[in-house]
């Protein structure tokens, strides 16, 4: 800076400075009581999942043994665990088999495996006549100090030999990067992307750079490429953020897929099921309004 005498002296800068001055000041006044708070907060943020594989048996998520598993479908969000509420999940062929119990800013589930489709919980059920076939229906918020515990706790329980992963969700159609207006973009539409280890043909286009895919679908596919577990991630976007039949029937490609084909009952029943879903949404609506 210049002074009144013409003189350039360099102004002293506390850039930086004032940051760490004042995490060390904070860190100094941390009293007994700060740390037993901070040390509740941190315990009330862990994750718990509770099995119940063998006969009925209660397992937790730190079982030494872990339960082979073939096939993991997981569906994160409301729309991608109605579409599996609809087209593939039914209380004749499928168990529930465990519940993840979490609490964050955004959500908090309890233990109780009776829920409605707008409440948030996170629920795993096993294919009755094939018990290394694996679902799981994630309709809460996962806070992103919450993944990694969430990612050790479930698939911590499975062996990774034979393992294949699918994974189910939505984001908004706005997030998607392309030289074209979002406006004129038939939403929803369905992007994949996957595994280097994922050999199968992909049921959508993949999705293109510099595209990116975040929170927990992103923290799946990422633990299944360290591990390297063939794993693929259908995303679709739209501009409709609540409880939706076209985005749910969206997923609808899905179906004829390897993993899936197999596993998708009557049509007209699924029908019925999301008809019904959706009233149940809409009830529950018009109770707030």
């Amino acid at each position: 800076m210049a002074t009144f005498f013409g003189e350039v002296v360099v102004a002293p800068s506390r850039a930086g400075v004032d940051d760490e001055e004042e995490s060390a000041e904070e860190a100094r006044e941390e009293t007994p009581e700060d740390r037993e708070i901070r040390r509740e907060l941190e315990k009330k943020r862990e994750i718990e999942v509770f099995w119940t594989l063998k006969s009925g048996a209660s397992a937790d998520s730190s079982a030494d043994e872990p339960f082979v598993c073939s096939k993991f479908i997981v569906a994160i969000g409301h729309n991608a665990a109605a579409f599996l509420s609809s087209f593939i999940l039914d209380s004749v062929c499928w168990e529930v088999v465990g519940v993840a119990k979490l609490w964050n800013e955004w959500c908090r589930t309890s233990n109780t495996t009776n829920v409605l489709p707008t409440d948030s919980f996170c629920l795993f059920y096993r294919l009755i006549s094939d018990p290394t076939v694996l679902l799981c229906q994630c309709s809460c918020y996962v806070a992103e100090d919450q993944q990694f515990q969430w990612l050790e706790k479930v698939f911590g329980c499975m062996r990774k030999e034979g393992l294949q992963v699918t994974i189910l969700s939505t984001c908004p159609v706005a997030d998607y990067k392309t030289q074209e207006s979002t406006l004129t973009l038939p939403s929803p539409f369905l992007k994949a992307l996957k595994t280097k280890e994922f050999k199968e043909q992909v049921c959508c286009p993949l999705l293109e750079q510099p595209n990116i895919v975040r929170d927990l679908p992103a923290a799946v596919l990422s633990y299944c490429q360290v591990w390297q577990i063939p794993a693929v991630l259908y995303q679709c976007y739209t501009d409709v953020i609540k409880l939706d039949t076209v985005t749910i029937e969206a997923f609808k490609p899905l179906l004829s897929s390897k993993i899936l084909k197999s596993l998708v009952k009557d049509v007209s029943e699924s029908t019925k099921i999301l008809k019904k879903l959706l009233t149940t949404n809409e009830t529950h609506n018009n109770i707030y309004i």
